[in-house]
């Protein structure tokens, strides 16, 4: 991607970004944050940006988001949140070890605290963005879900140590969990799809079109 085109992606991000940060979706248990839109937008800047200018724009994004509407109705849970998605940029980004190192760290992670080897079933569910790691060339699901569970994994661990939630509440919450990454793994997979054959192709064509007939 061309410099040109990269400052144009960013500008779309940002602005697409922020709208979908203020589309709430779920809750967080134990905090005042919220998953939103968001989640099944970010990861695909890794594919148009690189990793580390896509991560960079992500959180930039996030951050903004923060200072827009202000810190005071903020809890760490909205500090916490920024990580996941990192993750997840860098597992859509490319195909790296990164992505099969961090959920087996996830797991681990998990299953030292006290509550979480009360609940090690619920880990199992990062297992997925390791599946996901050998078919995340081929396949774009696979490329997505990945994206989304490896997010899941990065939340949760640090979820249980920072918040401490009881072992019923990690149980209650796997039904939710499943209908809510199949909800963002379709959805990455389709932002990315309609970004790179429909939206970024015709806005660049309109703009290049428009400074023709300035010049003429």
């Amino acid at each position: 991607m061309t410099n040109y085109k990269k400052i144009l992606f960013i500008l779309l991000f940002t602005a697409f970004g922020i709208l979908a940060l203020n589309i709430k979706l779920t809750h967080l248990a134990g905090s005042q944050a919220n998953f939103t839109l968001f989640d099944s937008f970010a990861p695909i800047a890794g594919a148009f940006l690189g990793n580390p200018l896509g991560v960079l724009a992500v959180t930039a994004i996030q951050v903004l988001n923060l200072t827009i509407h202000g810190f005071s109705g903020t809890d760490l849970g909205f500090i916490l949140r920024l990580f996941p998605m990192m993750f997840a940029v860098i597992f859509f980004g490319r195909r790296s070890s990164i992505n099969l190192l961090v959920p087996f760290l996830a797991i681990i992670a998990f299953n030292l605290h006290p509550v979480g080897r009360t609940v090690w079933f619920y880990s199992l569910f990062w297992l997925i963005p390791v599946l996901c790691y050998f078919y995340q060339e081929k396949f774009l699901l696979a490329r997505a879900f990945g994206a989304t569970f490896v997010a899941h994994a990065v939340g949760g661990a640090l979820w249980i140590w920072f918040f401490n939630l009881p072992k019923e509440v990690w149980i209650g919450l796997i039904p939710i969990v499943i209908i809510e990454r199949t909800m963002f793994g379709i959805g990455i997979a389709i932002n990315y799809a309609l970004v790179k054959k429909y939206i970024f192709k015709y806005i660049l064509k309109y703009i290049q079109q428009s400074h023709a007939i300035h010049q003429s």
